[in-house]
C-alpha cells in the first residue's frame, strides 16, 4: 500500500511539472519575444505533431509583429537581428521550399540586403519556367512585400490560410517550426479569388529563443 502511495505521488509531480512526455514543454514567454507575462507557455501540439495555433501566437505574436514591420520598412538592421543566427533566411518565391535550391541569406550579408547589387538565381518563374535571375531589392518587390501584408485580411498562426495547385512542405523541411501566414484572399472582385497573394514568415528555435529562418511567398499560379 506505502508503495501504491509513493508512485502516486511520482506520477502527480511529473503532472505538474509538465514532464510526462504527452507534448508539451513548459516555455518561458520572456525568451520568446512576449514580455510581460509571469506564467510560461505550456506546448501543445496538434495530432501531425505542429505547434496548436493558439500556443504558436503566444509564443511568437510580439516577434512576427516586429518581423512583418521591418520588412515593410525595409529595415535590415532589424531583420538581421531577427534572423536565426546559424541558418540565416531562406528565400521562397513560391510556397514549395527546396532546400538545395532557394537562396539563403546570412545575419550578416542580410545587413547589406538592399544595396547589394548582385543578381542571384532564386527560383524559376511559374507557368514561363525563364530564370528569376534579380538583385535582392528587386525580388524584394517581386517575391516578398507585394502587397501591405502588415494589413493583411487574415493572419494564421501554424494554420495554412492559402492554397493553390503547388505542395505545402514548410513543416516538414523546418524543425519543428512556428509558420505565420499574412494573407489577402482577394483584391479585385472581378477575378474571382485567382488574385490572392500571402507572406509566410517562418520561425524556428534555437537556444531557446525563436528566430526567423524563412520567408515564403504565395499567390495564385497557373
Amino acid at each position: 500500500m506505502m508503495k501504491s502511495k509513493f508512485v502516486l505521488m511520482g506520477i502527480c509531480i511529473l503532472l505538474l511539472s509538465g514532464m510526462t512526455g504527452c507534448g508539451t514543454v513548459p516555455v518561458d514567454r520572456n525568451n520568446n519575444g512576449v514580455s510581460g507575462a509571469d506564467e510560461p507557455i505550456v506546448y501543445e501540439y496538434t495530432e501531425e505533431g505542429i505547434i496548436k495555433p493558439e500556443i504558436a501566437e503566444k509564443v511568437i505574436g510580439e516577434k512576427t509583429d516586429k518581423a512583418i514591420n521591418a520588412i515593410k520598412e525595409k529595415d535590415a538592421e532589424i531583420i538581421s537581428a531577427l534572423a536565426h543566427p546559424v541558418n540565416g533566411i531562406r528565400f521562397t518565391p513560391y510556397t514549395y521550399v527546396l532546400l538545395e535550391r532557394d537562396v539563403v541569406f546570412s545575419k550578416e550579408a542580410l545587413l547589406d540586403f538592399f544595396e547589394d547589387e548582385e543578381k542571384y538565381l532564386w527560383g524559376y518563374y511559374d507557368g514561363k519556367g525563364h530564370d528569376i535571375r534579380l538583385t535582392p531589392a528587386q525580388y524584394y518587390e517581386e517575391f516578398i512585400y507585394t502587397a501591405d501584408f502588415v494589413n493583411a485580411d487574415e493572419v494564421g498562426y501554424n494554420t495554412v490560410l492559402s492554397s493553390g495547385n503547388m505542395l505545402e512542405n514548410q513543416f516538414e523541411v523546418y524543425e519543428n517550426p512556428i509558420v505565420v501566414e499574412y494573407y489577402f484572399p482577394v483584391f479585385d472582385p472581378e477575378f474571382i479569388g485567382m488574385d490572392w497573394q500571402s507572406l509566410r514568415l517562418v520561425f524556428e528555435e534555437y537556444e531557446e529563443q525563436w528566430f526567423l529562418t524563412g520567408i515564403i511567398h504565395n499567390r495564385w499560379t497557373i
